[in-house]
């Protein structure tokens, strides 16, 4: 597939290390040549200086014949120009465009990205999914990472086991044996710098950041068999009233009745305008890192902090601030990865990255066959896929065990008729089933040739 990325920031070169690894042929174009310069220097792609949005400079990144274009610059405008330039001119097929600015994205201007005005294909919004990843959480007390797949059927779960938890240093394969009845299935380990799809002879350690794969109706239930048996939060408060803020303040109005949100944001004139946008959020004119301004928002009362202001190193005092002051839980947004390693160590409980949940979003959408959900977990480590398999993938009508997955990737879950299977050595995939896998980054091309539709099936 060949690919154009325009845009040599975070999230595009990201992009680019992403679709290079697995054999795509990828062009980054960037206005920045420094920016170009290391690319150049660290992945396998082309990469040029020019103005996106320019024909002359798409054509010479050979738009002519390209899959795809994937335009995540810091404009949205240039985004979008990209775009309409690339379908107007060389009949790209796929085209995104990362699109920040809210008035955008209103309901009431949803016409303007149709084919007869904007044709863009997809439309992404870092601030809106990372707000939706929020929420996500925050409905899941005690993880660190929660993604719905097969229409909420399924759950993958992200959870630290404490000294506390009963099923560590204890065989995976026996888990079955001390839980018959519990639709579970650990698909990675993270512990310290290694990261692994573990086995049915590996154990949890104290320490370990464990994903599993559960059945909806068993999440809580699962929780507890890791030592996690936290609260639902009912009282947030959201350091940051910016568009992350905002939103997520949005979401919660809409989607969580229960919960009461409360925002605090620095700048005067910001709280003004998104109190006016707010109904039955409260927010407050202050600096989180004034002890007198987290007594206002009582913050001792309240169940979980969530930061995502701009400052990443606010971000984190502010989250541990308010753990020393009563609060039991923080999420934290942290956009330089070099961060992340060291602030769970503190007492944070999850690390919100945009870069990261972006990436995802623009994934599920480069992904072939008959791929339905991706999302990435932790950079360059793995991706958990959903894919309808059909008449014609080399999965069906054979046990698990006598198909020999590629090291790498892992089946956890199926689902089937709107019942959730959790694979054993016997189990057998059959058309229309939806498949949970876990692969490993450079495993990724191998599932979607399984789930592909071949040629000679037409």
């Amino acid at each position: 597939m060949k690919v154009i990325v325009c845009g040599a920031g975070q999230v595009g070169s990201n992009i680019a290390r992403y679709l290079a690894s697995e054999g795509n042929h990828v062009t980054v174009i960037d206005q920045s040549p420094e920016l170009i310069q290391k690319i150049s220097d660290t992945l396998d792609v082309q990469a040029m200086v020019g103005f996106a949005s320019h024909p002359n400079v798409l054509e010479a990144a050979g738009a002519a014949d390209a899959d795809m274009l994937i335009a995540v610059t810091l404009a949205d405008e240039v985004n979008m120009v990209a775009c309409q330039v690339a379908a107007s001119l060389f009949n790209v097929p796929t085209k995104i465009a990362r699109v920040r600015h809210q008035s955008y994205l209103q309901p009431i201007w949803a016409d303007l990205f149709s084919r007869e005005h904007l044709p863009i294909d997809f439309i992404i919004s870092p601030e809106i999914e990372v707000a939706r990843a929020v929420s996500r959480r925050l409905q899941v007390p005690g993880a660190f990472d929660m993604i719905p797949l097969a229409d909420g059927l399924v759950k993958v779960i992200g959870v630290v086991c404490t000294d506390n938890c009963p099923i560590i240093n204890t065989p995976l394969r026996q888990l079955t044996g001390l839980f018959p009845d519990l639709a579970i299935e650990v698909v990675a380990i993270i512990r310290g710098d290694r990261q692994f799809i573990p086995g049915g002879n590996d154990q949890m350690l104290a320490g370990d950041e464990v994903y599993f794969v559960a059945d909806t109706n068993h999440v809580a239930r699962a929780m507890a068999a890791f030592g996690h048996e936290e609260r639902q939060a009912r009282r947030v408060i959201i350091v940051g009233g910016g568009n992350i803020g905002l939103c997520l303040a949005e979401e919660i109005e809409q989607n969580q009745p229960g919960v009461s949100a409360r925002i605090i944001e620095v700048d005067r004139r910001r709280a003004t305008l998104v109190a006016q946008k707010l109904k039955r959020t409260m927010v407050l004119h202050g600096d989180a890192l004034d002890p007198a301004i987290l007594e206002e928002a009582n913050v001792g009362a309240s169940e979980t902090v969530v930061a995502v202001s701009n400052s990443d190193e606010g971000n984190i005092l502010a989250s541990l601030l308010a753990k020393r002051n009563g609060c039991k839980r923080a999420i934290t947004l942290i956009n330089k990865t070099t961060y992340q390693p060291l602030v769970l160590p503190l007492g944070i409980d999850a690390v919100v990255s945009p870069r990261s949940i972006t990436v995802s979003s623009i994934l599920q959408h480069v992904r072939r066959g008959r791929i339905k959900a991706v999302h990435s977990l932790r950079e360059n480590f793995a991706e958990v896929i959903e894919a309808e398999a059909l008449e014609t993938s080399t999965l069906i009508n054979t046990p698990l065990k006598d198909i020999r997955l590629p090291a790498g990737i892992i089946v956890g879950a199926i689902v089937r008729a709107g019942k959730v299977i959790i694979p054993r050595p016997s189990t057998v995939i059959k058309p229309n089933d939806r498949v949970i896998i876990l692969a490993e980054v450079g495993q990724v091309k191998k599932v979607e040739k399984m789930f592909a539709v071949r040629l000679e099936f037409f």
